[in-house]
Protein backbone atom coordinates (compact mmCIF):
# COMPACT_ATOMS: atom_id res chain seq x y z
CA UNK A 1 0.00 0.00 0.00
CA UNK A 2 1.33 3.62 -1.18
CA UNK A 3 2.78 5.82 1.79
CA UNK A 4 0.08 8.32 1.71
CA UNK A 5 2.67 11.32 2.84
CA UNK A 6 4.78 10.47 0.11
CA UNK A 7 1.74 10.16 -2.39
CA UNK A 8 0.76 13.67 -0.90
CA UNK A 9 4.85 14.81 -2.14
CA UNK A 10 4.36 13.57 -5.48
CA UNK A 11 0.87 15.26 -5.85
CA UNK A 12 2.64 18.69 -4.99
CA UNK A 13 5.18 18.18 -7.11
CA UNK A 14 3.04 17.64 -10.04
CA UNK A 15 1.04 20.58 -8.80
CA UNK A 16 3.82 22.94 -9.07
CA UNK A 17 5.08 21.74 -12.16
CA UNK A 18 2.23 22.85 -13.61
CA UNK A 19 1.76 26.28 -11.19
CA UNK A 20 5.17 26.79 -12.55
CA UNK A 21 4.63 26.28 -16.42
CA UNK A 22 1.70 28.44 -16.16
CA UNK A 23 3.40 31.28 -14.75
CA UNK A 24 6.09 31.24 -16.44
CA UNK A 25 4.32 30.89 -19.82
CA UNK A 26 2.28 34.03 -19.34
CA UNK A 27 5.53 35.88 -18.54
CA UNK A 28 6.94 35.22 -21.81
CA UNK A 29 3.91 35.77 -23.73
CA UNK A 30 4.07 39.09 -22.05
CA UNK A 31 8.59 39.39 -23.05
CA UNK A 32 7.60 38.44 -26.33
CA UNK A 33 5.10 40.94 -27.16
CA UNK A 34 7.59 43.57 -25.68
CA UNK A 35 10.91 42.31 -27.11
CA UNK A 36 9.99 40.51 -30.64
CA UNK A 37 13.07 38.21 -30.05
CA UNK A 38 12.97 34.94 -31.70
CA UNK A 39 15.21 33.43 -28.65
CA UNK A 40 11.85 34.31 -26.06
CA UNK A 41 9.71 32.59 -28.51
CA UNK A 42 11.96 29.50 -28.47
CA UNK A 43 12.08 29.83 -24.59
CA UNK A 44 7.51 30.27 -24.67
CA UNK A 45 7.63 27.93 -26.66
CA UNK A 46 9.52 25.44 -24.35
CA UNK A 47 7.34 26.35 -21.32
CA UNK A 48 4.43 26.12 -23.54
CA UNK A 49 5.31 22.31 -24.33
CA UNK A 50 6.11 22.17 -20.40
CA UNK A 51 2.73 23.14 -19.16
CA UNK A 52 1.13 20.57 -21.88
CA UNK A 53 3.06 17.84 -21.09
CA UNK A 54 2.65 18.35 -17.24
CA UNK A 55 -1.19 19.17 -17.61
CA UNK A 56 -1.48 15.25 -19.83
CA UNK A 57 1.22 13.84 -17.79
CA UNK A 58 -1.18 14.31 -14.44
CA UNK A 59 -4.00 13.27 -16.28
CA UNK A 60 -2.34 9.83 -18.70
CA UNK A 61 -1.01 9.48 -14.42
CA UNK A 62 -4.40 9.59 -13.13
CA UNK A 63 -5.68 7.16 -15.32
CA UNK A 64 -2.44 4.94 -15.71
CA UNK A 65 -3.42 4.46 -11.74
CA UNK A 66 -6.46 2.83 -12.08
CA UNK A 67 -6.09 -0.97 -11.30
CA UNK A 68 -6.58 -3.44 -14.00
CA UNK A 69 -9.63 -4.59 -15.00
CA UNK A 70 -12.03 -6.69 -17.38
CA UNK A 71 -10.60 -5.20 -20.37
CA UNK A 72 -7.48 -4.25 -19.50
CA UNK A 73 -5.60 -7.05 -17.92
CA UNK A 74 -2.36 -5.50 -17.20
CA UNK A 75 -3.61 -2.52 -15.89
CA UNK A 76 -3.64 1.00 -17.77
CA UNK A 77 -0.11 2.62 -17.84
CA UNK A 78 0.34 2.31 -21.63
CA UNK A 79 -1.50 5.89 -21.26
CA UNK A 80 1.67 7.82 -20.46
CA UNK A 81 3.79 6.32 -23.56
CA UNK A 82 0.63 7.35 -25.88
CA UNK A 83 0.87 11.04 -23.64
CA UNK A 84 4.58 11.21 -23.75
CA UNK A 85 4.48 9.96 -28.04
CA UNK A 86 1.93 12.85 -28.99
CA UNK A 87 4.25 15.61 -26.81
CA UNK A 88 6.94 14.37 -28.54
CA UNK A 89 5.17 14.71 -31.97
CA UNK A 90 3.77 18.51 -30.88
CA UNK A 91 7.61 19.93 -29.60
CA UNK A 92 8.85 18.76 -33.32
CA UNK A 93 6.75 20.72 -35.01
CA UNK A 94 6.99 23.87 -32.76
CA UNK A 95 11.24 23.28 -33.17
CA UNK A 96 10.92 23.14 -36.84
CA UNK A 97 8.39 26.41 -36.50
CA UNK A 98 10.94 28.53 -34.60
CA UNK A 99 14.38 27.09 -36.58
CA UNK A 100 13.03 28.27 -39.49
CA UNK A 101 11.79 31.21 -38.45
CA UNK A 102 15.66 32.10 -37.47
CA UNK A 103 16.72 30.70 -40.10
CA UNK A 104 14.74 33.22 -41.84
CA UNK A 105 15.84 35.95 -40.09
CA UNK A 106 19.59 35.47 -40.39
CA UNK A 107 19.32 34.67 -44.12
CA UNK A 108 17.24 38.12 -44.51
CA UNK A 109 20.15 40.37 -44.40
CA UNK A 110 18.96 42.63 -41.42
CA UNK A 111 17.76 41.08 -38.53
CA UNK A 112 14.92 43.01 -37.27
CA UNK A 113 15.87 45.42 -34.15
CA UNK A 114 14.80 44.08 -30.76
CA UNK A 115 12.72 46.04 -28.47
CA UNK A 116 12.79 46.47 -24.45
CA UNK A 117 15.64 44.14 -24.06
CA UNK A 118 15.87 45.55 -20.58
CA UNK A 119 12.11 44.41 -19.34
CA UNK A 120 12.66 41.12 -21.60
CA UNK A 121 15.78 40.35 -19.78
CA UNK A 122 13.77 40.98 -16.03
CA UNK A 123 11.02 38.79 -17.08
CA UNK A 124 13.54 35.98 -18.09
CA UNK A 125 15.24 36.41 -15.16
CA UNK A 126 12.52 36.04 -13.26
CA UNK A 127 11.44 33.09 -15.25
CA UNK A 128 14.86 31.31 -14.93
CA UNK A 129 14.56 31.73 -10.77
CA UNK A 130 11.05 30.15 -10.68
CA UNK A 131 12.53 27.19 -12.83
CA UNK A 132 15.22 26.40 -10.44
CA UNK A 133 13.42 26.76 -7.30
CA UNK A 134 11.17 24.56 -9.06
CA UNK A 135 13.73 22.06 -9.78
CA UNK A 136 14.87 22.44 -6.18
CA UNK A 137 11.56 21.24 -4.62
CA UNK A 138 11.64 18.56 -7.18
CA UNK A 139 14.53 17.32 -6.23
CA UNK A 140 13.62 17.15 -2.55
CA UNK A 141 10.59 15.42 -3.06
CA UNK A 142 12.21 12.94 -5.63
CA UNK A 143 15.09 12.00 -2.63
CA UNK A 144 12.10 11.77 -0.12
CA UNK A 145 9.66 9.71 -1.73
CA UNK A 146 11.97 7.83 -4.95
CA UNK A 147 9.92 8.89 -7.13
CA UNK A 148 10.86 8.15 -10.85
CA UNK A 149 8.39 10.35 -12.40
CA UNK A 150 9.68 13.41 -10.03
CA UNK A 151 13.25 12.71 -11.09
CA UNK A 152 12.47 12.87 -14.78
CA UNK A 153 10.41 15.52 -14.73
CA UNK A 154 12.98 17.31 -12.48
CA UNK A 155 15.58 16.34 -15.34
CA UNK A 156 13.33 17.88 -18.28
CA UNK A 157 13.39 21.19 -16.35
CA UNK A 158 16.90 21.37 -16.06
CA UNK A 159 17.34 21.10 -19.39
CA UNK A 160 14.93 23.84 -19.95
CA UNK A 161 17.11 26.33 -18.23
CA UNK A 162 19.08 26.58 -21.51
CA UNK A 163 16.40 28.07 -23.43
CA UNK A 164 16.16 30.76 -20.71
CA UNK A 165 19.66 31.97 -20.20
CA UNK A 166 20.24 32.09 -23.85
CA UNK A 167 17.18 34.32 -24.26
CA UNK A 168 18.92 36.70 -21.57
CA UNK A 169 22.31 36.44 -23.36
CA UNK A 170 20.55 37.43 -26.66
CA UNK A 171 18.36 40.49 -25.00
CA UNK A 172 21.72 41.68 -23.52
CA UNK A 173 23.91 41.51 -26.60
CA UNK A 174 21.08 43.07 -28.45
CA UNK A 175 20.72 45.60 -25.65
CA UNK A 176 24.75 46.52 -24.81
CA UNK A 177 26.62 45.45 -28.13
CA UNK A 178 24.22 45.83 -30.97
CA UNK A 179 24.09 42.20 -31.91
CA UNK A 180 20.55 41.54 -32.44
CA UNK A 181 21.58 38.86 -34.95
CA UNK A 182 22.65 36.50 -31.70
CA UNK A 183 19.15 36.72 -30.93
CA UNK A 184 18.42 34.07 -34.00
CA UNK A 185 21.25 32.29 -33.65
CA UNK A 186 20.11 31.19 -29.94
CA UNK A 187 16.98 30.34 -31.02
CA UNK A 188 18.10 28.54 -33.75
CA UNK A 189 20.38 26.32 -31.30
CA UNK A 190 17.25 25.75 -28.76
CA UNK A 191 15.06 24.66 -31.49
CA UNK A 192 17.97 22.17 -32.68
CA UNK A 193 18.19 21.37 -28.77
CA UNK A 194 14.41 20.66 -28.58
CA UNK A 195 14.41 18.20 -31.22
CA UNK A 196 17.09 16.25 -30.15
CA UNK A 197 14.64 16.08 -26.67
CA UNK A 198 11.76 15.35 -29.41
CA UNK A 199 13.50 12.29 -30.67
CA UNK A 200 14.61 10.65 -27.60
CA UNK A 201 10.85 10.79 -25.78
CA UNK A 202 9.39 9.96 -28.66
CA UNK A 203 12.50 6.83 -29.27
CA UNK A 204 11.28 5.88 -25.31
CA UNK A 205 7.42 5.99 -26.45
CA UNK A 206 7.65 4.17 -29.19
CA UNK A 207 10.06 1.28 -27.84
CA UNK A 208 7.86 0.89 -24.82
CA UNK A 209 4.26 1.08 -27.19
CA UNK A 210 6.30 -1.86 -29.05
CA UNK A 211 6.84 -4.27 -25.78
CA UNK A 212 10.56 -3.63 -26.36
CA UNK A 213 12.62 -5.07 -23.13
CA UNK A 214 13.57 -2.92 -20.01
CA UNK A 215 17.14 -1.60 -19.29
CA UNK A 216 19.98 -3.96 -19.27
CA UNK A 217 20.78 -2.88 -16.17
CA UNK A 218 17.37 -3.88 -14.53
CA UNK A 219 17.44 -7.15 -16.61
CA UNK A 220 20.72 -7.78 -15.10
CA UNK A 221 19.83 -6.85 -11.54
CA UNK A 222 16.37 -9.44 -11.25
CA UNK A 223 18.87 -11.82 -12.77
CA UNK A 224 21.48 -11.36 -9.91
CA UNK A 225 18.71 -11.50 -7.18
CA UNK A 226 16.83 -14.86 -8.79
CA UNK A 227 20.42 -16.42 -9.35
CA UNK A 228 21.07 -15.92 -5.68
CA UNK A 229 17.97 -16.94 -4.26
CA UNK A 230 18.00 -19.50 -1.33
CA UNK A 231 16.59 -22.80 -2.53
CA UNK A 232 16.43 -21.53 -6.84
CA UNK A 233 18.21 -24.16 -8.58
CA UNK A 234 17.99 -21.71 -11.84
CA UNK A 235 16.07 -19.63 -13.78
CA UNK A 236 14.72 -19.24 -17.46
CA UNK A 237 12.64 -17.16 -19.73
CA UNK A 238 13.50 -13.95 -18.26
CA UNK A 239 11.30 -11.52 -20.29
CA UNK A 240 10.55 -7.73 -19.83
CA UNK A 241 8.21 -5.48 -21.02
CA UNK A 242 7.73 -1.54 -20.44
CA UNK A 243 4.43 -0.07 -20.35
CA UNK A 244 4.52 3.79 -18.95
CA UNK A 245 6.20 3.92 -15.85
CA UNK A 246 5.84 0.08 -15.51
CA UNK A 247 8.22 -2.42 -16.00
CA UNK A 248 6.49 -6.17 -16.36
CA UNK A 249 8.57 -8.70 -15.15
CA UNK A 250 8.13 -13.04 -16.26
CA UNK A 251 10.12 -15.18 -14.77
CA UNK A 252 10.73 -19.10 -14.58
CA UNK A 253 12.47 -20.38 -11.36
CA UNK A 254 13.43 -24.37 -10.96
CA UNK A 255 12.94 -25.50 -7.65
CA UNK A 256 13.05 -29.11 -5.92
CA UNK A 257 10.43 -31.01 -6.84
CA UNK A 258 10.19 -33.42 -3.68
CA UNK A 259 9.45 -30.46 -1.48
CA UNK A 260 6.01 -29.09 -0.22
CA UNK A 261 3.73 -27.17 -2.17
CA UNK A 262 4.12 -24.54 0.84
CA UNK A 263 8.11 -24.11 0.81
CA UNK A 264 7.79 -23.60 -3.24
CA UNK A 265 5.40 -20.81 -2.73
CA UNK A 266 7.13 -19.23 0.00
CA UNK A 267 10.58 -19.24 -2.47
CA UNK A 268 8.74 -17.50 -4.98
CA UNK A 269 7.26 -15.55 -2.69
CA UNK A 270 10.20 -14.37 -0.65
CA UNK A 271 12.00 -13.68 -4.24
CA UNK A 272 9.20 -11.88 -5.38
CA UNK A 273 9.62 -9.18 -2.48
CA UNK A 274 12.96 -8.84 -3.12
CA UNK A 275 12.55 -7.70 -6.54
CA UNK A 276 10.02 -5.57 -5.68
CA UNK A 277 12.17 -3.87 -3.17
CA UNK A 278 14.80 -3.22 -5.40
CA UNK A 279 12.46 -2.62 -8.39
CA UNK A 280 9.26 -0.73 -7.06
CA UNK A 281 8.31 0.04 -10.54
CA UNK A 282 8.33 -3.40 -11.15
CA UNK A 283 5.12 -6.24 -12.02
CA UNK A 284 6.38 -9.39 -10.96
CA UNK A 285 4.79 -13.00 -12.58
CA UNK A 286 6.97 -16.05 -11.38
CA UNK A 287 6.64 -19.74 -12.40
CA UNK A 288 7.73 -22.28 -10.74
CA UNK A 289 9.28 -25.26 -12.47
CA UNK A 290 11.09 -28.51 -11.25
CA UNK A 291 14.54 -28.97 -11.17
CA UNK A 292 15.27 -32.01 -13.37
CA UNK A 293 18.52 -33.54 -12.75
CA UNK A 294 20.01 -33.59 -16.41
CA UNK A 295 19.86 -30.19 -16.12
CA UNK A 296 17.00 -29.28 -18.25
CA UNK A 297 13.78 -27.86 -16.19
CA UNK A 298 10.68 -29.26 -15.71
CA UNK A 299 7.32 -27.92 -16.69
Amino acid sequence: MADPSKTQLTVTAGLASVGVAGTLVALKLWALAETGALSVAASLADSALDLVMSVAAAAALIYAAKPADEDHAFGHTSAEDLAALAQSVFILVSSVIIGGSAILRLVSGGPSQLQAEGRGMVVMGISVALTLALVWWQGRVARATGSRVVAADRLHYLSDLLPGLGAIVALFASSRLGLPQIDAVIALAAAGFMILGAVRIGRGAFDALMDRRADPELIAGIAAIARGWPGVHGFHDLKTRTAGSRVFVNLHIELDGDQTLREAHAIGAGLRRAILAAYPQTDVIIHKDVAAKDGNPGT
